[in-house]
């Protein structure tokens, strides 16, 4: 319970025991589900948090409304982290209206069997709500990343509540720095809507925003400019910075040898680069470096005349989140049919310009003279096409 500024509150909690969000998603330091009040002459709470966190947050509404009872409850987003609570509020508070659109209420049905026909105020997008001194304009963003997510702006304090959007993964409790993990929540679960980020931030460009007020992480308010760039680059496709990032998968060592090989012949040409066992890390902390670096070589062994299973499914989150705007190299591995580069080449055919550079590096079963002469072609490739 905060207050942000006058007649603004934060209502939210945090997870601090999660490991595991949406069931697949690895949070180190928990997770924060925000939930916001706004009071002119009538108060209005903008979402609930996630149902293990129920009771708390509704005591937290209680404590900062006071006396007051709330007139609304608005309902940005219905994924039920954020959503869960929604029923047991409107239990509480009788008299509070439900604000939403249409495709809110038809899920609002389905997860509680609760329409709140006698209740509820629909909204359409750039309709606003009236709360005396202050109103809320609604500003709709389907697929950002469900298709009824709306973000709104409160033209008193010029803030954007914006749902999903410029979250991130992380208690508030927890210090650290914004970009990684927020990159790693945005290629994790918004990652395949960038046209429609593109065309939210179409309709935010519109906005005098002070204040950015998310459904996960911390509120933002200083340099705003840098994280609607980032997200503009995001949901752009185009890379943070020039560099490789080298992912690969290694069975026996003799992959991950060349990939130190090839590291080692970047660096000497003062190309940044980044490796990430596939098989050892997380998948979601690869897919974000793979969209925030210029450049990916993608290492693997042939395995069943495919690519190793950790490369095929990096390869297809990769896809499923439209990568493209790369420059791309390849290392296949094979003791007696090396077919992984043809693979790995085959899966990304579909993803709009990008722009191979050869040789694809052919190692069979270990290093040779031949194989580090390639790693050492690749690296000179791929420092070229950075330049170019």
């Amino acid at each position: 319970m905060k207050d942000i500024s006058d007649g603004l509150y934060y209502v939210g909690v945090d997870d601090t025991e999660i490991d595991l969000f949406e069931g697949i998603l690895p949070v180190k330091h928990g997770m924060a589900y925000n939930s916001y009040v706004v009071c002119g002459e009538k108060c209005a709470v903008l979402d609930s948090v996630d149902a293990h966190f129920g009771e708390k947050w509704l005591e937290n509404v209680k404590k900062t409304l006071g006396e007051r009872k709330p007139d609304y409850i608005v309902v940005l987003h219905m994924e039920p982290d954020h959503s869960a609570n929604v029923f047991e509020f409107t239990r509480q508070y009788p008299e509070a209206k439900v604000v939403g659109n249409n495709k809110t209420f038809v899920m609002l049905n389905e997860f509680f069997g609760e329409d709140y026909a006698d209740r509820r105020v629909v909204v359409k997008d750039g309709d606003s709500l009236d709360l005396g001194g202050r109103s809320l304009k609604f500003i709709f963003a389907p697929m950002v990343h469900w298709p009824e997510v709306m973000t709104c702006y409160d033209d008193k304090s010029k803030s954007l509540f914006s749902a999903d959007a410029f979250g991130k993964f992380g208690a508030l409790s927890y210090d650290e720095k914004w970009e990684d993990e927020a990159r790693r929540y945005y290629f994790a679960i918004v990652g395949k809507y960038g046209m429609q980020v593109q065309a939210l931030l179409k309709k935010l460009s519109l906005y005098q925003i002070e204040r950015i007020c998310p459904l996960h992480g911390p509120i933002l308010s200083d340099n705003l400019g840098y994280y609607l760039g980032l997200y503009n680059k995001w949901s752009n496709y185009d890379p943070e910075e020039k560099g490789v990032l080298v992912a690969y998968s290694t069975v026996y060592g003799h992959t991950e040898k060349a990939v130190d090989m090839l590291c080692n012949e970047l660096e000497k040409r003062g190309v940044k680069a980044r490796k990430c066992n596939l098989i050892r890390t997380e998948r979601t902390y690869c897919i974000a470096e793979a969209f925030r670096y210029s450049a990916i070589v993608l290492a693997t062994t042939t395995y069943n005349g495919e690519m190793f299973p950790t490369m095929r499914e990096f390869v297809d989150c990769l896809t499923e989140r439209n990568f493209k705007n790369r420059v791309v190299g390849l290392i296949e591995n094979g003791s007696w049919a090396p077919f992984a580069a043809k693979a790995m080449q085959a899966k990304l055919e579909g993803c709009k310009d990008l722009k191979f550079v050869e040789p694809y590096v052919k190692i069979r079963s270990a290093l040779n003279d031949e194989s580090e002469r390639e790693l050492k072609a690749l690296a000179e490739a791929l420092a070229a096409a950075l330049k170019s």
